[in-house]
């Protein structure tokens, strides 16, 4: 199937084809034969060496895959995020938690010049949205970064900070989608919080 560059992962959400491949620019800066690797994919984004997966998400090296998010050697697996055969190795292990994350993140972002969606991290006081999660859960949070991924280390800890999920593809969102969505998160946050008080 088709791959093509997309600004990012909302451009590439709207896209007509929804059968057609897409990489970031980045990440097609970083992997010179990404139209070969998606060649027998199906509306993957950010896929590497994958062999027929379908609607995968920053995959490597997957095989028969379907709905996968960030496998490597998996083979007929749907839906994993954190599947503990990923490279041959276990979950690390320290994820950190962080209170009213929702809150936090958004309060971080509302600094003039502090949300930028195009790098995980630009200086101590600009990041992504996973980079302030990163950041907001102090050296633990470094910590899991450098043993996995920034991409990884977020996802993980919003999953132990909140019921309010947040998938992997709003990392790659444009500033202003990110924005709304961080908002978002943090009303449906302080609606919980005054429900359990």
């Amino acid at each position: 199937m088709a791959t093509k560059i997309f600004k990012d992962y909302s451009e590439f959400l709207q896209r007509e084809d929804k059968a057609e491949n897409g990489v970031s620019q980045i990440f097609a800066d970083n992997n010179p034969n990404w139209e070969a690797q998606n060649a027998t994919n199906k509306g993957c984004w950010n896929c590497s060496g994958c062999s027929g997966c379908s609607g995968c998400f920053d995959c490597s090296d997957c095989s028969g895959c379907s709905g996968c998010f960030g496998c490597s050697g998996c083979s007929d697996c749907f839906g994993c995020s954190d599947c503990s055969d990923k490279k041959g190795e276990s979950k690390p292990a320290g994820i950190p938690v962080i209170e009213n994350i929702h809150q936090k993140v958004l309060d971080a972002v509302k600094m003039p010049n502090a949300l930028d969606m195009s790098t995980w991290h630009t200086c101590d006081t600009t990041h992504c949205r996973a980079g302030w999660v990163v950041t907001l859960a102090g050296e633990d949070g470094k910590a899991l970064e450098e043993e996995t991924s920034t991409e990884f280390a977020a996802l993980q800890i919003y999953r132990k900070s909140s019921n309010i999920r947040v998938s992997p593809v709003r990392f790659y969102e444009g500033n202003e989608t990110a924005m709304e969505d961080i908002k978002r998160c943090a009303e449906e946050e302080a609606k919980q919080s005054k429900q359990e008080s």
